[in-house]
């Protein structure tokens, strides 16, 4: 199963679209993971046109995504499961409140945003994700998102594109 992985894109109003290097791996995705901050309900429409859509709700999403998304969700897909969440609040790095969102929980691949970077790592025996943004790398040279294979192994690689 491939699985492509994004998050933070903050689309909204005059704001830019959704790149055509995420939608072009999108039209290959058999599921779409995004970490919220999705800013529009739009980028869901868009993004489940090509796929089924998996995510939460992120710190500057509206009334519109957190109705529809939850603050953390789990899934499973092809025996592994999977932590998704956006990992905002206050104090601790990104990663820690990730890790503590599922604490007792130990998916064996935890996904998150927030901070916009891109990071691949394990914690103990989770696979920590974080795809970075596709569009707002702040400080960062390259956008980017991931491309996570799912099958009897694992499979990541992240996508950097201008």
């Amino acid at each position: 199963m491939e699985i492509v992985v994004t998050g933070d894109t903050h689309i909204s109003g005059n704001n830019k679209e959704l790149p055509s290097r995420l939608l072009t791996a999108c039209k290959e995705a058999d599921l779409i993971i995004h970490t919220g901050d999705w800013k529009s309900i739009d980028v869901y429409h868009t993004l489940a046109e090509y796929a089924d859509v998996k995510g939460v709700y992120g710190n500057v999403d509206g009334d519109d995504i957190t109705a529809k998304l939850p603050a953390k969700q789990k899934i499973e897909v092809n025996g592994f499961t999977i932590g998704i969440v956006h990992g905002h609040g206050e104090k601790k790095t990104t990663e820690k409140r990730a890790l503590e969102a599922f604490q007792g929980e130990e998916p064996d691949i935890l996904i998150f945003g927030h901070s916009h970077i891109p990071l691949l790592r394990y914690f103990k025996n989770t696979l920590l994700l974080n795809p970075g943004s596709p569009t707002d790398k702040r400080r960062l040279p390259y956008y980017s998102f991931s491309i996570l294979e799912i099958n009897n192994e694992l499979h990541t690689e992240f996508v950097y594109f201008t």
